[in-house]
């Protein structure tokens, strides 16, 4: 590798950090807009799931992890949002 390509190479964690903010500022952006119905409510909670299966594979370190240890967090989210997206639409 040259400099140039030294300076301008990232890691992955790099490239997941600025995707998690990519996905906090659209939250905080349908927050601050007041927007509303059922596909905000389900596409903020898609992104709080999808948050959170990128923390435990990137910052946890269970990307490299083999065996059923790398689907805790999976199975936990998809219980967790299952859960919550039930009691979520039968208030509706």
């Amino acid at each position: 590798m040259n400099d140039v390509q030294k300076r301008l190479f990232l890691r992955p964690c790099t490239w997941v950090y600025v995707f998690l903010l990519l996905l906090t500022f659209i939250t905080w952006f349908i927050g601050v807009n007041q927007l509303s119905g059922r596909f905000f409510a389900f596409l903020v909670f898609g992104f709080a799931l999808l948050k959170g299966q990128l923390i435990g594979d990137y910052f946890m370190g269970l990307k490299q992890v083999a065996g059923p240890w790398r689907w805790v967090i999976f199975v936990w989210l998809v219980f967790v949002g299952a859960l919550i997206s039930t009691a979520f639409w039968q208030t509706l």
